[in-house]
């Protein structure tokens, strides 16, 4: 898999960057996209976190697929987030595939891509290289960082790790932890990959066979948990895929099937299998208030003066809104001022992405307040 990956950085090269397994990395490279201009005073900059299989082409076309950016009609000029006004940043995480370091890269030790030697990361651990890639782009303090899923994941890392930086904070469809259910379907997903022949123990990067059916499969179980049955029903239903009745056999006989199918087939196209396994270990190993004796608000304590919102969907049942209260009701026992919205929306857990009117509206109320707060003109 080969693509123009755009903007590059390269970090950690004369001090490595220590992992939260203990490993250390140097160099580290990062794959990132910025819109719109720092201002003279540097307190318009706005870091946009991606999720698991997201990429830093929040607002352009992406160079595999082809597609518009993931978030294309918030971000732009004169929309919701107007990068006439912003400095938009967004990276590749850390593991991830597309000119971020992660097992696809080559071992600076070795020559040879990393595979399964490559040390396993944190969500921690990819904030630690977004705060690196803020010094390099010359930004001290963030004048909102936002995210969904993943991305919010992220979002409450920045507000643990380095709140300092940040003046406002915006997550959706999140979560502090990942619950036995959330890990159970990643664990179907590695699996999948590592039971395909093609896998080779993660040595795959130097053959013309990728472990594309495991893969497949992988990304239609996780794309199951982020639609709910509401939408699914509304969607396909029992409708037939290009026949008039049932074959009595495997192939895709309704609509549900091929659009799966369909899923699965176009992600192996721009991911990389390895980077799959690490970043949803990634996800399983967070648990923010565990590394604060069990209480999520002492992680929040040094965050007081950061103005945050958690944004939840009436239907996302992979993080719901009870994860997401959890998370409010922690940042405000912390003394940290947040609001709280659960949307009302029946798309499932990717409402995140789409076009939900409510949500915008409650984004556009968040984006102005940080930047007349902040005193962005």
């Amino acid at each position: 898999m080969t693509a123009d990956t755009g903007k590059t950085a390269t970090l950690f090269q004369k001090t490595p960057l220590e992992l939260d397994s203990g490993a250390m990395l140097s160099p580290v490279t990062v794959g990132y996209e910025t819109y719109g201009s720092l201002n003279a005073a540097c307190n318009n900059a706005i870091l946009i976190c991606h999720a698991l299989t997201g990429d830093q082409y929040v607002a352009s076309k992406h160079p595999i697929t082809g597609k518009p950016g993931w978030w294309d009609r918030l971000v732009g000029p004169d929309k919701l987030i107007d990068t006439n006004k912003y400095f938009v940043i967004c990276s590749n995480v850390l593991g991830s595939c597309l000119g971020t370091t992660g097992p696809w890269q080559d071992n600076p030790a070795t020559g040879k891509p990393w595979g399964l030697d490559f040390p396993v990361i944190t969500i921690r651990d990819m904030v630690k290289v977004q705060a690196a890639l803020l010094d390099h782009l010359s930004v001290e303090k963030l004048m909102m960082v936002i995210g969904g899923s993943m991305g919010g994941m992220q979002v409450l890392e920045w507000l643990a790790t380095y709140p300092e930086r940040l003046h406002s904070a915006v997550a959706l469809a999140t979560a502090a932890r990942h619950t036995a259910q959330n890990i159970a379907f990643h664990e179907v997903g590695r699996q999948s990959i590592m039971a395909d022949p093609n896998w080779n123990e993660g040595r795959y990067y130097d053959t013309d066979e990728r472990p594309r059916k495991g893969l497949s499969v992988a990304r239609m179980t996780a794309h199951v948990t982020y639609l709910s049955e509401d939408a699914l029903t509304r969607k396909f239903g029992r409708n037939l895929q290009d026949r008039d009745k049932i074959t009595f056999g495997f192939d895709a006989d309704f609509q549900v099937e091929s659009y799966l199918r369909h899923q699965g087939f176009s992600f192996v196209d721009r991911f990389d299998a390895n980077s799959y396994l690490y970043i949803t270990r990634a996800l399983d190993y967070l648990d923010i208030a565990g590394r604060h004796g069990g209480r999520l608000s002492d992680a929040f304590k040094n965050a007081r003066h950061v103005r945050s919102a958690v944004i939840s969907f009436t239907s996302d049942w992979l993080y719901p809104t009870s994860e997401n209260k959890a998370i409010a009701h922690a940042l405000n026992a912390a003394g940290v001022p947040v609001s709280f919205a659960e949307i009302e929306a029946s798309h499932g857990h990717d409402s995140f992405l789409l076009d939900i009117p409510a949500m915008d509206q409650m984004l556009r109320g968040l984006v102005t307040a940080a930047a007349t707060s902040g005193g962005v003109e």
